[in-house]
């Protein structure tokens, strides 16, 4: 075949499709600029471009595909990098923006996603472009947004936590997409604030130490605000529940606490300004502890035959234990943070079941519980739950084999509003389950029954990174409300219809 035939051919084939990083940048200004400081940014942006966007992309892998007037788009073929490219990018823009009247400061939004696309030479093309540009367009100044498909593959593997956005609609894609946002370890803003200041040399040395710590300070705060999740959790998170985490060859400072000096002024969007408006606790706080049913105990079939996950059915012989008539309520858990004893301080009403809790934040609530109480609080057991939701009926529901209107909250279940805990009728035992959100209990997931107790004692593995989720939320179908329902998810995730109840040994 002659030159000219190949080309052609090549010509009309189409364009490879490949799984893809896809990182999508954009610069965002804190002012309008009049013509000699928009000549200005014009300059500076090509600076950044040069010394710090491409040197970092080059050097984790990627390549910038296009430039389009203040945006990039950039290909990765390791998600991980990617993520670390970004942070890199945010981080080092952190400690230049110091260097500079706040009026002049310039902040990059990120966007990442992973998808199948079509790659050309000059170009990529596909949905997955548009869910990366949508992401960017979500995220505020200074922040890395990621799709899930992203956060699953990255979550253990870089230094840094991670906030759940909620799902996300995105033009021409039929499902909602999962967005998590980035949560960079601060120490390493005061490292790459360190580089950046000793290359200014000496003699100003002294004085960036004070600008590093209050950037990576506020860096840190202005986050922690909205609860942060670390990765791998261990003990040690639970006490206080932000804890970096080593990485062989991660971009990080040595072991070091982080300065803790009053924050600098920063960007904010009315988001943001609305986030860190926050209220200030009384002096004295208050304690409002759940209100508690004493459950006899006995044996009954776990499991059912619905769902691999829920077999093989088997009979569990459970010890009397409390548990609590409802699930915790946004009040209820405010006493814990005006106690200074839980770091996530949540929205709505007190009298509304609170959400949008990990399974670590339920411990710092139930050792501060327990401490004022003088009594062991714990999760229930999944086995305990699942006796207690059952109120001792062997029907697919607690009330029968069909889904009855206005008897769980959840999609399908009728006009019920997740606006009250406890609107809920109670079952026979007098628990009030499927109440607005799903809830933790105490096992880690095991994808089956296969090997558990007969005691109805929690399941613990090596490595304990998922915990079981129990009941329906308003974001399920009605087969979530069966007492023998199961589901998972990360115990450091917090994600807005999870919540809990309480439960104790007598």
């Amino acid at each position: 075949m002659s030159d000219e035939a190949a080309e052609s051919a090549r010509k009309t084939l189409p364009a490879p499709r490949r799984l893809t990083t896809i990182m999508v940048a954009g610069i965002v200004g804190d002012s309008r600029f009049n013509q000699d400081d928009e000549r200005d940014t014009r300059e500076r942006v090509v600076q950044i471009n040069r010394e710090l966007i491409e040197p970092v992309i080059n050097e984790h892998g990627g390549r910038v595909v296009r430039q389009q007037g203040d945006g990039l788009l950039c290909v990765f073929d390791s998600p991980v990098e990617c993520v670390r490219a970004a942070i890199v990018v945010q981080q080092d823009m952190v400690v230049r923006n110091l260097e500079l009247p706040r009026e002049r400061w310039i902040w990059f939004r990120i966007g990442i996603n992973l998808d199948d696309v079509i790659v050309e030479p000059d170009d990529i093309r596909g949905d997955g472009v548009n869910v990366a540009v949508r992401l960017e367009q979500l995220a505020e100044p200074g922040t890395i947004y990621i799709s899930g498909g992203v956060y699953e593959q990255t979550r253990y593997k870089v230094v840094c936590g991670y906030q759940s956005v909620g799902d996300r609609k995105v033009k021409r894609i039929m499902d909602p997409v999962p967005v998590y946002r980035v949560l960079p370890d601060p120490a390493a803003v005061a490292k790459a604030a360190t580089r950046r200041w000793l290359r200014i040399g000496a003699l100003t040395a002294a004085c960036s130490a004070v600008i590093v710590g209050v950037g990576g300070w506020y860096l840190w705060q202005r986050q922690a605000e909205q609860i942060v999740i670390f990765e791998r959790p261990t003990q040690a998170t639970l006490q206080p529940a932000i804890q970096t985490m080593p990485e062989a060859g991660a971009r990080r400072p040595d072991e070091s606490p982080p300065v803790t000096r009053p924050p600098v002024e920063a960007p904010s969007t009315a988001t943001t300004q609305q986030a860190m408006v926050l209220p200030k606790p009384p002096s004295e706080p208050r304690i409002t502890e759940p209100d508690t049913i004493g459950i006899v105990g006995g044996s009954f079939d776990m499991g059912s035959k619905d769902d691999p996950t829920e077999q093989p059915v088997h009979k569990v012989q459970v010890a009397p234990f409390l548990i609590g008539k409802s699930v915790v309520t946004v009040g209820q858990w405010r006493g814990c943070v005006q106690a200074n004893a839980c770091s996530y301080i949540p929205p709505g009403d007190d009298d509304a079941p609170l959400g949008n809790v990990s399974w670590n934040d339920t411990q710092q609530y139930l050792q501060w519980l327990s401490g004022v109480t003088h009594r062991q609080w714990r999760l229930p057991t999944e086995a305990e739950w699942e006796y207690a939701a059952r109120g001792g009926t062997k029907t697919r529901f607690w009330w029968g084999d069909a889904m009855k209107p206005g008897l769980a909250i959840c999609k399908g279940c009728g006009d019920a509003k997740p606006m009250k805990a406890g609107t809920v009728p109670a079952n026979p035992y007098g628990l009030r389950i499927n109440d607005g959100v799903s809830e933790w209990v105490e096992d880690c997931w095991v994808k089956d029954y296969r090997g558990a107790a007969a005691n109805g004692a929690a399941r613990a593995t090596p490595d304990c990174r998922e915990r079981v989720i129990r009941g329906a939320s308003s974001s399920n179908d009605a087969s979530y409300a069966r007492p023998a329902g199961r589901d998972f998810y990360d115990a450091s995730v917090r994600y807005p219809t999870h919540g809990f109840r309480i439960a104790a040994s007598p």
